[in-house]
């Protein structure tokens, strides 16, 4: 997600550079600092920063417009008039809450909390609209519309909601919703954030509660590992796909190939955000405190979880996938088609577990 931004943010502050006639001034430079990127994985919180080493003396004033004007009033209405533009269509069209759901999800694709919101939906066979975020420094994905009226923020939040109504279609989305109130809190860096009360609870009654939690702990263990997914594996995905300079640029390569950029925006985006990015991952790395390979610290909490689901079950919802099972499949499934993830597949015991829920998890088209 922080890394769609960024690359969305770095070609539009391009295109302002060669309209001002210091791309010459910048270009050299761009070609010495192409070698990091991160992956998106702001959770609530995270904020996302660039901060480049040495800046161009002759283009920083430049630079600092762009980000400051392109990157902040123009692009936050860019965003505005497309989610009101969706939103007028969706209302005219929707159906009543209660009853068939009409579902748009905005989203950034390599963002790992959009990807556990579309495996949950996916999963469950629920029909969706994507729509992808552009120009927007806006970061609080995903958002989930619901028949163009109700809007639910968070990844868990969104699917512990939706799955509160899957189970009991007794309380529309609306009144569910209630039961996940907004908090004010503040992240490890004292910054105001929003957090949400329950967030990781499915609301249903102790009869569907039995049937949905059969064993004696299995309510518990779900919500632990939906929790540690969220607050431990999504911040090991920036540090590993952005771990070197080849690994950067292979990422922002696949991510201006999936945003599809033009030309111009594509190179600038993929240069000038890789360096950006694995700065940040070098920072995310130092912050977490992880090992000076970070590809040990993802196989270690990848076989963790290996482990937790254990020999005689297929997910650690037994039979099918559960909340947690989902979770974990949504944040690793970010880094598929790079090499962080193949060296996870081969160092680790998760193969056979993923390839499952992947195919329980195959959207039917």
């Amino acid at each position: 997600m922080m890394a769609a931004a960024c690359v969305r943010t770095l070609s539009k502050v391009g295109r302002l550079v060669l309209d001002t006639q210091t791309s010459a001034a910048l270009a050299p430079r761009i070609s010495m600092r192409c070698q990091r990127r991160a992956y998106g994985t702001g959770g609530a919180g995270f904020r996302s920063r660039l901060s480049l080493a040495a800046p161009v003396r002759a283009s920083g004033t430049v630079l600092g417009c762009a980000f400051l004007l392109g990157g902040g009033f123009g692009l936050y209405q860019t965003l505005k008039l497309t989610l009101q533009r969706h939103l007028a269509e969706e209302k005219a069209n929707a159906p009543e809450l209660g009853t068939d759901l009409k579902l748009t999800l905005y989203q950034y694709k390599t963002c790992p909390f959009c990807s556990k919101v579309r495996a949950f939906l996916d999963y469950h066979g629920l029909p969706y609209e994507i729509v992808e975020i552009k120009w927007s420094t806006y970061r609080k994905v995903p958002i989930l519309m619901v028949n163009g009226m109700v809007q639910l923020n968070d990844s868990s939040v969104i699917v512990s909601v939706l799955k509160t109504y899957l189970v009991s279609k007794e309380k529309t989305i609306s009144e569910i919703l209630a039961c996940y109130p907004e908090m004010k809190a503040k992240n490890d860096s004292g910054k105001d954030v929003i957090e949400f009360g329950n967030k990781y609870w499915v609301m249903v009654r102790d009869a569907d509660a039995d049937h949905l939690y059969p064993g004696k702990d299995t309510r518990k263990e779900e919500i632990k590992w939906r929790k540690w997914a969220d607050e431990w594996l999504v911040h090991l995905i920036s540090p590993n796909v952005y771990r070197t300079p080849t690994e950067a640029l292979a990422s922002f390569d696949y991510i201006v190939r999936e945003g599809k950029f033009g030309t111009f925006e594509g190179f600038f985006a993929k240069y000038f955000g890789a360096a950006a990015m694995w700065i940040i991952s070098m920072r995310l790395k130092n912050k977490h405190h992880l090992q000076d390979d970070v590809r040990q610290d993802l196989y270690n909490a990848v076989n963790d979880w290996v482990a937790a689901i254990g020999k005689n079950k297929e997910f650690m919802g037994g039979d099918q996938p559960n909340l947690a099972d989902l979770a974990v499949f949504g944040v690793l499934r970010v880094m598929e088609g790079l090499q962080a993830f193949d060296d996870m597949v081969e160092n680790t015991k998760v193969k056979n577990w993923y390839r499952r829920v992947q195919k329980a998890t195959q959207r039917v088209s």
